[in-house]
């Protein structure tokens, strides 16, 4: 009898375990999905439109700041006019680009990444 009572509270316990491991993989998985939609998102086509006619966008590959700049615009990234300093070494030796992210607007240079709100600002979108 003493073998039976153990035997249904270590599979009690597994059954808790196993309840815990399957919420946590569906929790996990929900919020990737919602951080990959966010992301696919960004900001309108209208206003990436607007800031890519109005200025230039420096950027590296392997740059994680310029990774952090490109995701708030999603897949509207496309319409930013962009000049990656890895690719294009001259063209950034001649802006006088010295770091990256850095965007050029009305001839200004603005190092670091910027606020979607404040590159609107700028660009006068």
């Amino acid at each position: 009898m003493e073998i039976k009572k153990k035997t249904i509270i270590y599979i009690g316990i597994a059954l808790f375990v196993l309840l815990i491991l399957i919420i946590g993989v569906q929790f996990t998985s929900f919020s990737i999905l919602n951080l990959d939609e966010n992301k696919n998102e960004g900001i309108s086509k209208e206003l990436a439109i607007c800031i890519g006619e109005n200025s230039v966008y420096y950027s590296q590959t392997g740059c994680p700041a310029c990774v952090t700049q490109e995701d708030m615009f999603g897949d509207n990234i496309k319409y930013i006019s962009k000049i990656d300093c890895k690719l294009d070494r001259e063209k950034c030796i001649d802006a006088g680009i010295q770091a990256t992210p850095t965007w050029i607007i009305e001839s200004q240079l603005y190092r670091g990444v910027q606020t979607i709100e404040k590159l609107a600002e700028l660009t006068g979108c």
